[in-house]
């Protein structure tokens, strides 16, 4: 990822618009969600678009911006497992959409790396 100024407002501005999507269309974030939690889909769901929304509010805060970043590359590893339930769902059906996504999983390590980046940045400041 890119280490301009602006990186960190790009993760916080994706950050921001994953949490408007699961709150826009949260039946395709209900279907991802690991059966093994407890509770309900939608209120996981619910949860980690809060969650994105204030990491991205964190991230986009130069006070906030190290810590928040960290966690984010924390959240982005704990919601591999979504990821992976998604590719494993996906075995059924298209093989375009079994490429896509089984294509996703590793894109994840360069998310983490990006929010772990945007951390070390700001702790120079």
């Amino acid at each position: 990822m890119p280490r301009t100024p602006s990186s960190p407002l790009l993760l916080a501005g994706l950050l921001a618009g994953a949490a408007v999507a699961h709150a826009v269309v949260p039946k395709q974030f209900d279907a991802i969600v690991p059966r093994s939690l407890p509770g309900s889909p939608r209120g996981w769901t619910y949860a980690s678009g809060v969650a994105e929304l204030a990491l991205a509010a964190g991230v986009a805060h130069p006070r906030t911006r190290r810590v928040a970043a960290m966690a984010t590359a924390a959240f982005f590893v704990g919601v591999f497992p979504a990821n992976v339930k998604m590719a494993a769902d996906a075995r059924r059906r298209s093989p375009a959409l079994r490429a896509v996504t089984v294509g996703r999983l590793p894109l994840q390590v360069p998310l983490v790396m990006w929010a772990r980046s945007v951390s070390r940045a700001a702790a120079t400041r």
